[in-house]
């Protein structure tokens, strides 16, 4: 008896393997990733406010393409008085962004790609009405590690930004709302260090440099470092400095966003 459960075992055994590696094999990576973000955030330059802060990320990954589309939106809340005194937040000034990028690799699981991209911003904080850009060229994932990655691009593109009209004040004359248009040279990399299993760390920096020296150009740096708390829920704490070479007169060149957000996953 014992003999035959002996056989028994040892022809089952490869079988058990297999079920057992069939079981620990990784789970197939999504093609499709959503994570949306909700906090609060401190304001310095041009506005010195609390504001809320609300964002949504998508990314879809397919064969030899990579689709990035970034959202995001602050509104600063001021508390004032009613017509009956009494106390009410109102929102002031708002700013939100829309950022899309289309990567197409040029060889499967290869490191070189053309991308092309656009962006939008209104904000009520600086002396724009709104911006927008739109750009394309080649990129090269520089490397990418288990624990890190690092791409960059470069390309040239062009950028047009509507200046907002403001009354004359007892110091400054009226300006008149007008637009611009500029060849711009666009360059942006993302480095991503995975610190630890809850920890991540992002650097992300992008430049749109005006051709012509008299013309805007816009720089943007974010630092990000998030914190996994559960499975699907993640602590952000990010810091985010623009700047921009060319504004109207009364408003700053650089400002800079502290931001604390939750962000969830799905």
């Amino acid at each position: 008896m014992k003999s035959k459960i002996a056989t028994a075992a040892f022809i089952l055994l490869p079988f058990s393997g297999q079920y057992a590696l069939a079981e620990e094999a990784p789970k197939e990576k999504p093609a499709l990733t959503v994570s949306a973000e909700l906090g609060f955030l401190y304001k310095t330059g041009n506005t010195k406010s609390g504001d809320i802060k609300a964002g949504i990320n998508l990314k879809h990954e397919k064969d030899q393409w990579l689709n990035m589309l970034a959202f995001n939106a602050i509104a600063k809340k001021i508390e004032t008085e009613d017509e009956t005194g009494k106390d009410v937040f109102e929102s002031t000034d708002n700013k939100w962004d829309i950022l899309g990028q289309s990567n197409y690799s040029l060889h499967k699981n290869g490191k070189n790609y053309l991308y092309g991209s656009a962006f939008y911003q209104q904000n009520k904080f600086n002396s724009f009405e709104y911006q927008t850009s739109a750009s394309f060229g080649w990129g090269r994932h520089w490397w990418e590690t288990e624990s890190s990655s690092f791409f960059a691009d470069v390309g040239p593109g062009v950028k047009y930004d509507v200046i907002s009209a403001e009354p004359a004040t007892a110091t400054t004359a009226a300006i008149e709302e007008y637009s611009e248009t500029a060849a711009i040279v666009q360059a942006q990399a993302l480095y991503t260090k995975q610190i630890n299993d809850f920890v991540e760390f992002k650097q992300y920096f992008v430049a749109k440099q005006a051709v012509e020296s008299e013309k805007n150009s816009y720089y943007r740096a974010e630092s990000s470092l998030t914190t996994k708390l559960i499975e699907s829920l993640q602590f952000k704490f990010s810091f985010l400095v623009e700047h921009d070479s060319e504004v109207e007169e009364g408003f700053e060149n650089t400002n800079t966003e502290t931001s604390v957000t939750l962000v969830y996953s799905f």
